[in-house]
Order: C-alpha cells, then structure tokens, then sequence
C-alpha cells in the first residue's frame, strides 16, 4: 500500500484561466485533463494541483473533499480504510481514470482516493 500522490483540489467555474493560471504559477503544464460528463465536470491537474472544473451546481457535491490521495492499489486502502474506522462517502467506482471512493477520516474530513488505470 503506497501512497504516490496527493493533489489539493481547487474548485472553479472556469477551466481555461485556472488552467493557465497554474501552469504560469508552477512553471508545469497539465499532465491529464478530461471531462467526467456523469458529474457534469472538467478536471485537469498541475503538478499536486487537481483542478475541478463545472457550475456551482455540479461542483456541489464535492467541495467538501480536502484532497485526492493517489494509490497504488484501490482496493488495500479502502480495506484498510473502512477496518480503521472510517466513514465511507461513496464505495468504489469506476471513473474516467481508473477507480475512486470517498471516505471520511476519524478527524472528520473527507478524501477521496483513486487508482490510476494505464
């Protein structure tokens, strides 16, 4: 079980001046960026800058995210996870990634952990 990223998460409603806003302030340009259509959703990332893209009305749901905890395997963490305690907010799904849930942590904040699929 490795963790190999962690994003911070920014929510916006334009995706092109975030974009090039990120890309000037890092000195990097976007390593993915695709639109997840059932969520109504644009994301793109900058180094450990996830960026979610939508209406106020689509990025409702998940503002409350902290971050996004890329792993190497999905399905370890969230056992691992869900046997420590937590709260699950969403079981694994299938995403234009790869895998994610959401899980609330014992302190209270929420997170959401994906596997990359190649």
């Amino acid at each position: 079980m490795k963790v190999l990223q962690v994003y911070t998460r920014v929510y916006v409603n334009d995706m092109e001046t975030s974009l090039k806003f990120y890309e000037n302030l890092l000195s990097e340009v976007s390593t993915f960026r695709f639109k997840y259509e059932a969520a109504g959703l644009e994301l793109a990332s900058v180094g450990d800058i996830l960026i979610l893209a939508g209406s106020n009305q689509a990025l409702e749901p998940f503002r409350k995210t902290k971050a996004t905890f890329k792993v190497d395997d999905i399905h370890e963490f969230y056992d691992h996870l869900k046997s420590s305690g937590c709260q699950i907010i969403r079981d694994p799904t299938r995403v234009p990634t790869g895998t994610n849930f959401t899980i609330q942590h014992p302190d209270g904040e929420i997170f959401e952990y994906v596997q990359h699929h190649d």
